[in-house]
């Protein structure tokens, strides 16, 4: 290594202010410590001294008591309002214990040394007092570099969940686009889940699994035929055992779409286990009791109220008589513990040959070109249906008619 690699690489020696009137005193100070591999700077007076503190940093302030316009005490007050991390030592000859006291209690001081003072306790003084400088001086980088990466790991966050949000919604729409019933149920059951997380106050990380679950619960029905989804919210009886099975696999299906965004592999769990039974025969793997994530026995009992809560049908006397086989007791009583009146109006997906007087539109209805035709919230009447119909015929209406129930 070369000297003036050696000189780069070298620690810089730590700055010590000396201030005392007595010339010959100061300048045996300054040599004993310049020896030692500090570097010294020397003030014969309080003045002199502010001078140097304005201009540059010091680990260490080390003054006399009696000196001439500030005494010790009152130098070291001023010092502390100037450089507050700097270690402030006295050098007394006259000891008035109970003011030198007061003044450390106080944090005036670090400590005081007894003139004349031997050699040992000067040096061990003054390398106790330049370590707690570097001390102080370490945990403030530490403290910088802490605040850094928080502030750095909180932008992180924030991006992670601005993504986060971006891709539910992204499934959200897909889910609405390719069967708008699905995306009205979604809305249901996340509102049914907010209630029970609300009500057993969940903590931040299984709130927020449970939700993100509840919107995607049913986003493994986009690799289902359309066709069957219908046949399985009308009449499940008749479907063939291998149309069936394809349904019950959409479970497992939404955890591997859940698995493509990052961070959602716990609600790719509890997404696969909601058509779970308490007792052991659902699907898609037969799991029994607390063996089904609590999460999922959550979600199972609300997405089958979201099921079951239209008109003819009782929702919470189908939830309360599955207790024990279907659902988890328990779950059934933080379900009705908690569950809130909702708000949102469950939808379903007709034909167009469907259409009957007094139903109400839950979307709008737009020609191929995108102009209005009927808008949302429309009480059909036979004009209206006529009007729908008759479009039709000529120009194809392409999209989803969707009514409330």
């Amino acid at each position: 290594m070369t000297a003036a690699q050696d000189s780069a690489t070298a620690p810089t020696p730590a700055s010590i202010l000396l201030v005392d009137d007595e010339e010959m005193l100061l300048l045996a100070y300054k040599t004993m410590l310049d020896r030692e591999g500090y570097r010294t700077v020397a003030a014969p007076s309080a003045v002199e001294a502010m001078k140097h503190l304005a201009a540059e940093k010091f680990a260490l302030v080390l003054t006399d008591q009696n000196m001439p316009q500030f005494n010790g005490l009152d130098f070291l007050a001023r010092v502390k309002e100037v450089q507050p991390d700097a270690t402030r030592v006295l050098m007394t000859g006259a000891v008035d214990l109970s003011t030198v006291i007061e003044a450390i209690n106080k944090g005036e001081i670090f400590r005081f040394i007894v003139k004349p003072c031997l050699r040992e306790d000067l040096l061990a003084t003054v390398k106790n007092a330049v370590q707690r400088f570097e001390l102080i001086e370490q945990n403030a980088l530490l403290q910088l570099a802490t605040q850094t990466m928080n502030r750095e790991l909180a932008e992180v966050n924030q991006a992670l969940e601005q993504n986060l949000s971006r891709s539910v919604e992204l499934c959200l729409k897909t889910m609405q686009t390719f069967y708008p019933t699905l995306g009205a149920q979604a809305k249901l059951v996340h509102e049914l889940c907010c209630a029970m997380a609300d009500g057993l106050d969940l903590p931040p990380n299984q709130r927020k699994i449970l939700e993100i679950s509840a919107w995607l619960h049913d986003v493994g029905l986009v690799g289902v035929p359309r066709r069957l989804i219908r046949i399985w919210e009308n009449s499940p009886a008749t479907l063939k055992p291998a149309e069936l099975a394809l349904i019950q696999q959409h479970p497992v299906m939404g955890q591997e779409l859940a698995g493509f965004v990052h961070n959602l592999s716990e609600v790719g769990y509890v997404i696969r286990a909601h058509h779970e039974r308490f007792d052991g025969t659902g699907y898609p793997d037969g799991l029994a009791g607390e063996t089904i994530p609590w999460l999922a026995r959550l979600l199972a009992v609300a997405v089958a109220f979201a099921e079951n809560d239209e008109p003819g049908r009782d929702g919470l006397a189908l939830i309360t008589r599955g207790s024990g086989q279907a659902f988890d007791p328990e779950a059934v009583r933080v379900f009705t513990r908690y569950r809130r009146p909702t708000t949102v109006r469950n939808q379903r997906e007709i034909l167009m040959s469907e259409l009957r007087s007094g139903m109400v539109l839950a979307k709008g209805v737009y020609t191929a070109s995108g102009m209005l035709l009927i808008p949302e919230g429309q009480v059909l009447n036979d004009p209206y249906i006529d009007k729908l119909r008759n479009h039709n015929r000529v120009n194809p209406i392409k999209h989803s008619l969707v009514v409330y129930r």
